[in-house]
């Protein structure tokens, strides 16, 4: 993806828009790391003789692991004017994410709500997508989105635009009609 393309504002984002982001491959020290930070070092996790025994057959990523690999993903795929993360909605873990698993996400935006004049509220449908084009997540972000140009400066602008408008109007119709 083009990283010096600028980033979308809330007035450019359209129902139903939709994205695909770049991949990355989850490894083993992905894993461990996120282990490391959070101190969440279940076995289901991080120990490949344990994780052999358990529902999976092999360890498997942290959930919260696969929505921080979602998030970064999706964070330029659309890249946009964020401003907040509101909440996270409907979330589930359909599938297990492996070591060597090859993920993507799939954004769309479900709705487009103003929020003051600054911002405006959108609610992105977010799937992180494996290697095999099965959803292993999915749910709903909400985040805040700046508009590039705030509510009432667009407004002032209409206003003079309209003003110009009418002078120009004003202007042109002393003029005689054409043929007479």
């Amino acid at each position: 993806m083009n990283q010096s393309v600028l980033p979308l504002g809330f007035e450019e984002l359209q129902l139903g828009d939709s994205w695909i982001s770049a991949s990355r491959i989850v490894t083993e020290d992905d894993i461990q790391q996120f282990a490391d930070l959070t101190g969440d070092r279940d076995p289901l996790h991080t120990d490949p003789v344990f994780a052999a025994e358990g529902p999976f057959g092999k360890p498997i990523a942290h959930g919260l692991l696969g929505i921080s690999f979602l998030a970064g993903l999706s964070s330029v795929a659309p890249r946009v004017l964020t401003s907040a993360f509101v909440s996270i909605r409907s979330w589930s873990f359909t599938k297990p994410v492996y070591i060597g698993d090859r993920v993507h996400v799939l954004t769309e935006i479900l709705d487009l709500k103003p929020h003051g004049r600054r911002h405006g509220e959108v609610h992105w449908h977010r799937k992180l997508i494996n290697q095999d084009g099965q959803t292993v997540q999915e749910g709903i972000f909400v985040t805040l989105v700046s508009r590039k140009v705030p509510l009432s400066l667009q407004r002032s602008r209409l206003g003079e635009m309209s003003r110009g408008a009418e002078s120009q109007q004003v202007e042109q119709s002393p003029r005689e009609p054409v043929g007479t």
